[in-house]
Order: structure tokens, then C-alpha cells, then sequence
């Protein structure tokens, strides 16, 4: 077909033209953490690069000569960051004698998000799908890395993917999806009396922390705020990995070249800032992100992260997803979804042992989500309830 596939040491040396004519076609962002720019962010930041394990070598495909395909990939010398977990995969691949690190990863780093990750040029998307993915492969298996990993990638790049001869893989995560709610209270009408009681209390209770909650946009976020986020940023990294991912250049990075693509909630008390939760937007989805404080105030944590997300949410026409983990997000209206990912292992016996798990996970998570979703807040007639 006349495809080349090139391997690069970062984004940075490729052509932002070129990358997000693939990562946005027809110019609409619908998934703002594989555009040139956030991926271009973590590498001038130093938030990944060979010190932190993330070395970027992202892949371009060409048809004669032309960019129609490019693929954020990454060289992992371990399994942090990822939220889609093979701890278990590298124990005993390196028991049985081998080594599982460096493996290969296409990802967004540190972004439990779900979009495409084989970025193709608007008519492109089976061809360059096929050459990336062959291409990632064979990266991989002459270098003699263990394996290639495709994480938080769609449902139909997982199906293509298996199709091309991956493995397939389902993890499970919370997502507010919006049917087309007019407001906030029409989206409480949908749920339990007794949980359209609670979610009350509970933002009476946050908004009444002695302060205001303002969410800022665009050139309405300063570098006053990315400092009081960064104190919250750190605070939330010590406690969950010991170290943050992100490093302060990062956010300064965003905020001079994504501006548009941000929402940042803030929690002000006499006029400064004592908690935040920052938001990336994108055509369809609002994306939750980080989370910290200074100060704590019941149920401001919920208020900042899910029930803010929700007003923009409503208010702009999106859904939310507000990242991995977290069951107290179903009672708040964020019901389980399915989440993809995609496996390439390079030894056969061990690629065999991991096909044979993965039967068995899937059928589990597909019992988990329908076991989570009998226990949403959502009500089971079509009558309203009264509170």
C-alpha cells in the first residue's frame, strides 16, 4: 500500500499540523490529551523523558508521502501511570525467567481517559490503523521488548484491534452520561428520592464551607491559580503515588497553550484559593482530572469534582468522565462503564497463559457492571417520586 512507518523521539519533532490533522479531524478537539499540544506539554516539562520511566517515541504513518496515522508511543521501564494494571503479568513473567521491562505502551501518560489512540488523517482510519498497529508490533519484537500495550483506547479500535490480532481487554470505570438534561434538578428528578435528598444536603453543605465557588476558563486562569493548584496538585500526588507525576512546568505549559481546553473550579475562602479541581474539555466530554486542597470541608471534595463537572456538563451539552477508581461516584450519578484496552505479548507461551485470563476477566467485569448498575440512584419507574 505504499504506507511507511517511522519511529521519532518525541512529538516535539513532528509537525503539529501533521499530528493534529490526525488527533482532530475536521479541526474539532474531541479528545484534548492526544493533540500535539498536551502531548508536547509533558515532554517539554519533563514530565516524561527518560528520567521518569515515559520515553516518548511516538510513530508516524505516510502514505506517499503524506502523514495518515501517527500513534503516541512510549518505552516503559515500569508499570506506574497506566491505571490499566499488568503488576501481576510482570511478577510472573519475570518469575518464570524473563525480563517484562521495557515493554512498549500507546497511551496518553497519566490520563485514565478513554479516546482513539491510533490517530488517523479523516478517511485514512482503517489503513493507518493496520499500519501503526503492525508497525508498534514490530518495534517491539525487534528490540525485544515483551510486550505493547494500547490502554484506555475506543471500543472500536478495541474490536479492530483484535481483528488484527491483539489481545482484548475490559476494565471498568464510573462515567455521567447527560440524555439531555436542561439543569441540575431536572437531572435530580431522574434519581431516588433518597438520593436526590442526599446529593442536596451534601452541596448545601459544601457550598456552605464559608466561601464561593467560581469556575474559571481560559485567560481567566492566571498564574496565581496554577500556583494555589500546584499546592493541591502536590498535596493529592504525595498521598496517592508518594511522588507526582506532573511537574510544576506542566501546568504552566497548559495554561499558555490549552487555555480553551480547561475548566478550573475553584473553592475561594477571603478571596483565596483552598481547594480546585481541574477539568479538560473536549466535543463531547468533560474530562475530571486532578483534585487537591488546603483546607478540608465535608463533601467539597464532591462538590469541586462531580457536581460542578455535572452543572457544565448540563449546561454545555456533555457528558463526564471523571477518572479511574472510585465507587462513592455511583451513588452521585455516575454509573459503570466498560473500558478498553489492547495486548500484544511477545513470548507465545506467556501470550497464551494471558489470552486465557482475560476470557476470564472480561466475564467478570461484565458481572461487575451489572451488579453496580442494579445498585445506582437512579429510580425504577417512569412516575417521579416525591421527596
Amino acid at each position: 500500500m505504499n504506507i511507511t512507518v517511522t519511529l521519532h523521539d518525541g512529538v516535539g519533532s513532528i509537525d503539529e499540523a501533521d499530528w493534529d490533522r490526525c488527533a482532530c479531524p475536521d479541526g474539532v478537539t474531541v479528545d484534548p490529551f492526544t493533540t500535539h499540544r498536551f502531548l508536547r506539554a509533558l515532554e517539554e516539562s519533563g514530565s516524561v523523558g527518560e528520567r521518569t520511566g515515559w520515553t516518548p517515541r511516538p510513530i508516524v504513518a505516510r502514505k506517499g508521502g503524506e502523514v495518515i496515522g501517527v500513534a503516541p508511543l512510549y518505552i516503559k521501564h515500569h508499570s506506574q501511570g497506566e491505571y490499566v494494571f499488568d503488576h501481576n503479568w510482570a511478577h510472573a513473567y519475570e518469575r518464570a525467567g524473563g525480563s517484562y521491562y521495557p515493554k512498549a505502551q500507546i497511551a496518553v501518560p497519566f490520563t485514565p481517559a478513554t479516546g482513539r489512540r491510533f490517530l488517523a488523517a479523516k478517511g485514512h482510519e482503517a489503513e493507518a490503523m493496520a499500519a501503526l498497529t503492525q508497525g508498534a508490533v514490530q518495534v517491539a519484537a525487534e528490540n525485544g521488548l515483551s510486550s505493547l500495550h494500547i490502554t484506555f483506547c475506543t471500543e472500536a479500535e478495541a474490536i479492530a484491534g483484535e481483528a488484527l490480532g491483539l489481545m482484548r481487554r475490559a476494565s471498568q470505570q464510573f462515567h455521567w452520561e447527560n440524555p439531555g438534561y436542561r439543569s441540575f434538578d431536572d437531572f435530580l428528578a431522574a434519581l431516588s428520592s433518597r438520593k436526590r435528598k442526599t446529593i442536596r444536603r451534601e452541596r448545601a453543605e459544601a457550598q456552605g464551607f464559608g466561601g464561593e465557588i467560581v469556575q474559571l476558563r481560559g485567560a481567566e486562569i492566571g498564574p496565581q491559580h496554577w500556583d494555589a493548584f500546584w499546592r493541591f496538585y502536590q498535596d493529592t500526588g504525595s498521598r496517592k503515588w508518594g511522588t507526582p507525576y506532573l511537574s510544576r512546568a506542566f501546568f504552566d505549559l497548559i495554561g499558555e497553550s490549552m487555555a480553551d481546553d480547561l475548566l478550573l473550579v475553584l473553592a475561594l475562602k477571603g478571596g483565596q484559593p483552598i481547594a480546585g479541581a481541574l477539568n479538560f474539555i473536549g466535543s463531547e466530554t468533560l474530562f475530571g482530572r486532578y483534585w487537591g486542597c488546603t483546607e478540608h470541608h465535608p463533601f467539597l471534595h464532591f462538590e469541586l469534582c462531580y457536581y460542578q463537572a455535572i452543572d457544565y456538563a448540563i449546561a454545555h451539552g456533555l457528558r463526564v468522565e471523571a477518572g479511574a477508581q472510585g465507587d462513592h461516584k455511583l451513588a452521585r450519578g455516575y454509573m459503570p462503564a466498560e473500558t478498553h484496552s489492547l495486548h500484544w505479548i511477545n513470548d507465545a507461551g506467556f501470550r497464551e497463559a494471558v489470552a486465557q485470563f482475560l476470557t476470564a476477566e472480561r466475564r467478570a467485569i461484565d458481572h461487575e457492571i451489572e451488579v453496580l448498575t442494579s445498585y445506582g440512584p437512579f429510580r425504577r419507574s417512569e412516575a417521579p417520586e416525591q421527596d
